[in-house]
């Protein structure tokens, strides 16, 4: 597969999509070609500010997401949308028709939008939704918006490759932490509560302050102090206030080293990760590991041996095989 790295740095979404195509692609010919492109592109990387987008279904992420998306095309911006999508159990493809969800923002000549299909995996979504945002960097996106799909594990994924990590929330204070995981709420830079609008903007008030409550008994390691707050995605409210909060944490990040560290410490992160996962493919696809497994399964199982000698064991074969 021919990429034109010209073409592709200089902003076409043609070339960006075959080269994302590149990146997806399971053949092992066009995954030596896809680590080639990348590297060839590195240089033009970095420059984008990368927002991750969580938020329970119907909070509204998708309405949210193209209004954000039009105002920051309307402010000079070129946005890319990554949405980490379920994957459809036959076809294997993405299931959810970002494009017809946002139809409007994919109009724009300055937007790009591509779903990335899951396909089973957490460490695939984090492989190509990474490697994805890098082409959209070298091809001059200047925000990179990665969304994901309900709240579960895939969030912790996204908040390890993402410079900001916003949570959208309904206006119902009611509703406790609303299914979120305090975890994600601990990884949370601002929690944005959407559809505080009609007869919701004095509910919406209500939560904003139950949540600034709910955020000072966490522990935030970071420079920067989460904060909360209001908007309507449907009626276009208080969408310029939330992009120059992410502005202020910008600039201050950049300032004070913050968002280089955290890069770097996400960069380490990742390596290590793939490090595990390429380890663990070897050890399966070698011919030695793959005769004896069965055996040590069923002495395990019956508790003839111990895992860890049985670990052990297979361990020894890889490298002795190497």
């Amino acid at each position: 597969m021919t990429i034109d790295i010209e073409a592709l740095t200089k902003g076409n979404s043609r070339a960006l999509a075959k080269a994302i195509t590149l990146v997806e692609s399971k053949k092992v010919e066009h995954r030596a070609q896809a680590q080639e492109l990348l590297e060839a592109v590195l240089p033009q990387t970095g420059n984008s500010i990368r927002i991750g987008i969580t938020g329970i279904p119907g909070v509204g992420k998708s309405t949210f997401i193209e209004a954000f998306g039009l105002y920051l095309v309307s402010q000079g911006k070129r946005v890319a949308v990554l949405a980490v999508d379920p994957s459809s159990p036959i076809a294997g493809g993405s299931i959810l028709g970002d494009k017809t969800r946002m139809e409007m923002l994919s109009r724009s000549s300055d937007a790009f939008i591509r779903p990335s299909p899951s396909e089973g995996s957490l460490g695939g979504v984090a492989l190509k939704t990474r490697e994805t945002m890098l082409l959209c960097e070298a091809a001059g996106y200047d925000v990179i918006l990665v969304e994901t799909v309900g709240v579960g594990q895939s969030e912790y994924e996204v908040a390890s490759m993402v410079d900001f990590f916003m949570v959208l929330m309904l206006p119902n204070a009611g509703d406790e932490l609303q299914g979120i995981k305090k975890g994600i709420m601990e990884l949370a830079d601002a929690l944005v509560i959407n559809k505080a609008d009609g007869e919701s903007i004095n509910l919406a008030t209500q939560t904003r302050r139950h949540y600034q409550s709910a955020l000072h008994l966490l522990r935030h390691s970071s420079f920067w102090t989460p904060q909360v707050m209001t908007c309507s995605a449907i009626k276009n409210e208080n969408i310029e206030a939330v992009w120059g909060m992410i502005s202020d944490f910008q600039v201050d990040a950049t300032k004070n080293g913050a968002l280089a560290d955290k890069r770097a410490r996400q960069a380490k992160e990742w390596m290590n990760k793939l490090l595990h996962e390429m380890l663990d493919i070897k050890l399966k696809e070698n011919p030695s590991v793959k005769a004896l497994l069965p055996e040590l399964n069923r002495k395990v199982t019956d508790g003839q041996t111990t895992p860890f000698l049985a670990a052990q064991k297979l361990i020894n074969l890889l490298f002795e095989d190497a």
